[in-house]
């Protein structure tokens, strides 16, 4: 059971800022706690979604690559096939 005392009373706006002050803390805090709490931190952010863009097209290129000496090999065996057929 709760008592009178344990309930506290504010208006909305006053509430809504103690939250938007915590969530602002609690973000910067979890910022710092993985090395992205101080000014240089969106030129960080900018640069690792920049490798990680440079990744993704070299592994898409890479893939491309793989895939074109796939269907070259293959239509070679079947070229290869096709004329030791055509010789007996």
């Amino acid at each position: 059971m709760t008592g009178d005392r344990d309930l506290v009373t504010m208006p909305q706006a006053a509430l809504e800022a103690m939250l938007e002050d915590a969530a602002e803390r609690g973000a910067k805090k979890a910022l710092a706690g993985v090395g992205l709490g101080d000014e240089d931190a969106p030129e960080h952010i900018r640069g690792l979604r920049d490798l990680f863009n440079a990744y993704r097209t070299v592994r898409n290129g890479a893939l491309k690559q793989i895939g074109q000496a796939v269907v070259i090999c293959l239509i070679g065996a079947l070229v290869m096939f096709a004329g030791q057929k055509f010789k007996q």
